[in-house]
């Protein structure tokens, strides 16, 4: 049955049908008892509304594109779900990529997503490229966790030189000295920002940070194991290990393992990103926590603002320092 068959029933217009259906009889003053009787002979014949129908002629989908780099990673696979869960509640769904920490899937993604006429984009970018994105599209696009300086997108993310340099301080307190960094995807604004706040901490404490002992390519467990194995065959080991996010900190503590190396007792790590089952290791993992629900949330809200056309602006959030069993105190005079 369609809408006009419907009003026929009631010997309406299809005007008011529609209104009451779409939850605007209060908008347009219509009686409670006119949209009793519709709701009624619409539970009787079992109406149910055309929404693809509706939908195009509203010119949305109600649908949002969510581009994550990698959904293996917990620290993305709950952000994802946060989005999810946010969206639902504003009546919209969600079309998810994972891109693999690869630019040409994101592209692909990107496109993909806007060819399904998303409504909008929330996208955790691979963040080495940034000229795919819909910059001058008609479809809002957030960023989230990594972003651009150039500043055309507005994004929400951790202060990620914030947490680097707290973690970096921390140790610095604790007496270490001989600190190695392992670093994830280079050219992204997260791992660059963690590193200035590593260097930054050394620096100011009198360390030669240009000297600093920094190796890693991307946010891989594989990258953290061959980095630590690399760091463990040095003339010189570090006494510490700062892992810029959880993958990397769990391939060095694979390696550590297998070297019969343990944990704080012979050096201390420390993590970027705080996962649940961090305080279950042991021993359990001093991490820089980030808010991911608070840059889900934040995300979703910005997205919203840019539909109703309201301007945004982009948020660094803090994150918070996890302080456990992985770093050992060393005597300052050694």
């Amino acid at each position: 049955m369609t809408i006009k068959e419907l009003a026929n029933e009631l010997n309406m217009s299809t005007t008011t049908v529609s209104r009451v259906l779409t939850g605007q009889e209060k908008k347009y003053r219509i009686s409670e008892r006119t949209a009793q009787l519709v709701r009624a002979k619409v539970d009787s014949l079992g109406f149910k509304p055309n929404q693809i129908a509706r939908n195009l002629r509203l010119r949305k989908t109600n649908t949002i594109g969510l581009v994550i780099p990698d959904i293996s990673n917990p620290f993305f696979a709950n952000l994802a779900r946060t989005v999810e869960e946010e969206l639902r509640n504003r009546n919209k769904m969600v079309l998810l990529c994972d891109t693999k920490d690869e630019t040409s899937l994101e592209e692909e993604s990107i496109n993909l997503l806007l060819d399904r006429k998303v409504d909008g984009l929330l996208v955790a970018p691979v963040g080495e490229k940034w000229e795919h994105l819909p910059l001058d599209s008609s479809t809002p696009v957030v960023l989230m966790d990594r972003y651009f300086d150039n500043g055309a997108l507005p994004y929400v993310t951790t202060d990620n030189y914030h947490g680097a340099y707290e973690a970096t301080q921390f140790l610095i307190d604790q007496g270490h000295k001989d600190i190695a960094c392992i670093q994830g995807r280079i050219n992204t604004s997260a791992n660059q920002n963690r590193l200035s706040g590593f260097k930054s901490a050394l620096s100011e404490n009198k360390l030669d940070a240009n000297q600093a002992m920094v190796l890693g390519t991307d946010y891989s467990m594989e990258n953290g194991y061959g980095s630590t194995q690399t760091l463990l065959n040095q003339a010189k080991r570090p006494t510490a290990i700062f892992a810029l996010n959880n993958q990397i900190a769990i391939g060095a503590m694979k390696a550590l393992s297998e070297a019969s190396l343990h944990i704080p007792d012979d050096i201390s790590l420390i993590a970027f990103d705080e996962q649940t089952y961090f305080e279950l290791l042991l021993p359990p993992l001093t991490a820089v926590k980030q808010p991911m629900k608070e840059i889900g949330k934040k995300a979703v809200e910005l997205l919203f603002d840019l539909l109703d056309n309201k301007e945004v602006e982009s948020h660094k959030l803090k994150p918070i320092l996890m302080n456990r069993s992985s770093v050992r105190t060393l005597n300052t005079t050694t």
